[in-house]
């Protein structure tokens, strides 16, 4: 469980920080070579993806309550925007999410 839980942690980061740096080169101005970074942080992303036990369609959709979280938090730390308490109750629906996709007991 930890271990699938850091792919998670690990994918995220490098996910939204790659996304980040392409926002920051289209959007704010910053120079090329940051984009180039963002689309070489998001194919690390789709690698470390690939360790995960379980199958695509099961990782992605648990994925997806992983990457609403630490988007949020990305938000609020590097962007300055300051979650609600929608905005915490939605990210803790998803995580709960995350959990049951993963973890339940299969037959």
């Amino acid at each position: 469980m930890i271990k699938s839980l850091s792919y998670f942690l690990s994918a995220g980061l490098f996910e939204i920080g790659g996304g980040y740096l392409i926002w920051l080169w289209l959007r704010e101005g910053k120079p090329f070579w940051w984009g180039i970074l963002g689309g070489i942080a998001l194919a690390i992303y789709a690698i470390i993806a690939t360790l995960q036990p379980a199958n695509f369609g099961r990782v992605y959709a648990a994925y997806g309550g992983v990457f609403i979280a630490m988007a949020m938090l990305w938000g609020w730390k590097i962007d300055g925007v300051i979650p609600d308490r929608y905005d915490f109750l939605g990210a803790s629906f998803a995580l709960v999410s995350v959990l049951i996709i993963m973890f339940a007991p299969r037959n």
